[in-house]
């Protein structure tokens, strides 16, 4: 059993889209029970209606919602948020989620919550998650399939973080991780190298026994050109949005399964970069989750509703194209999967292109 500390521990757990972020903040929120500390959690995108937020939401965790910009561009509605799900949680531990596309953070979030919040906040070290597929790549000197100045974006998360932890590994054999690790660690010196899986809660304890009980947050502040970052973030179009679905005993698990890969369809036969595609469909308690982080062989599912007349499905898509082509895509193709199934009416809607990075704070070195 964990110590509990005079301050709340705030871990931050970064990394780029499709990591699997929000699944370890589930798997770590779960440890943290178990450990006897109370937990909240708050998620972070660049407009509301978040897939993270519900999915958490129906684990029974606590959480806040920074969206409309990235932590680091509006640090005060990320303590504003910290503060309340603090309060209303009674939390020992605060786990955060930034934008995936987001880098800089030892020097935008780090060290302002070093500097001003200390007597409240123990800051654990920067955990910054990698897929090993992309990180492969990207070890290799290439560009894991993204844009060259979304793969800067990706570099630049490694370089500034305290723990590198690979994920997924349950995808992987023993030996290929071990591999990963090791070159990991030797193209990193400065970063702790760990692995875990989300799936069977491999590595998971030891990660979260490693955060809490550190303080040696944001060790180093990198040098970031803010013209890449915000290109790298550009070439992705953004899409947040919800939706009523109306039909009749409709079996939502097949319709949100078909729309997730009717969209991967689309996706791999423009040639279009995944950052990620999320879907959550939900009938009061009920929900079913899906997840596609790349081609369609990335495509995962979670939860399930049982047949009913209505439901609501919130769509969140982070593709390298065009906004309005992200935007044409993901209406035609949910108007062809409900087709005669079911009638659509929307509730939230919004698509966009991420605007230039502009922190509330930006230290020039640690402290």
């Amino acid at each position: 059993m964990l110590k509990k500390n005079m301050k709340t521990k705030l871990i931050f757990t970064g990394g780029f889209l499709g990591a699997g972020k929000t699944t370890l903040l589930w798997k770590a929120a779960e440890e943290a029970v178990k450990q006897g500390l109370n937990v909240g959690l708050i998620t972070n995108d660049q407009a509301p209606e978040l897939v993270d937020s519900a999915l958490l939401a129906h684990a029974g965790l606590k959480v806040a919602e920074v969206s409309g910009s990235c932590f680091c561009c509006n640090f005060n509605g990320f303590t504003d948020a910290a503060q309340r799900v603090r309060s209303e949680a009674g939390a020992d531990v605060l786990i955060a989620e930034p934008v995936g596309s987001c880098t800089d953070l030892s020097a935008t979030i780090l060290q302002p919550l070093k500097k001003f919040w200390n007597r409240d906040y123990d800051v654990a070290p920067l955990t910054v998650l990698a897929d090993p597929e992309r990180l492969t790549d990207i070890l290799a000197g290439h560009s894991a399939g993204l844009h060259d100045d979304a793969a800067y974006i990706y570099r630049k998360q490694l370089e500034e973080s305290d723990i590198i932890l690979i994920t997924k590994t349950d995808c992987y054999d023993a030996s290929v991780i071990e591999t990963l690790q090791k070159r990991t660690a030797e193209a990193f010196p400065f970063a702790d190298v760990m692995f875990a899986s989300a799936q069977t809660g491999e590595g998971i304890a030891e990660w979260f026994s490693e955060v809490y009980g550190r303080s040696d947050a944001g060790k180093r502040v990198v040098s970031v050109d803010y013209d890449t970052y915000a290109h790298g973030e550009a070439v992705l179009g953004w899409l947040n949005g919800t939706v009523l679905l109306s039909g009749n005993k409709v079996n939502w698990n097949d319709f949100t399964g078909d729309y997730l890969r009717n969209l991967s369809y689309c996706f791999d036969d423009a040639n279009y970069p995944v950052g990620h595609v999320k879907v959550i469909a939900e009938k009061d308690s009920q929900y079913l989750a899906g997840n596609l982080t790349g081609k369609y062989d990335t495509l995962r599912f979670r939860g399930n509703i049982e047949p009913c007349d209505t439901i609501r499905l919130t769509v969140n898509a982070r593709v390298e194209t065009s906004p309005e082509t992200l935007n044409d895509i993901v209406i035609k193709t949910l108007e062809n999967t409900a087709d005669k199934r079911c009638k659509t009416q929307t509730l939230a809607w919004r698509y966009l292109m991420p605007g230039r990075p502009n922190p509330t704070h930006r230290f020039a070195e640690a402290i």
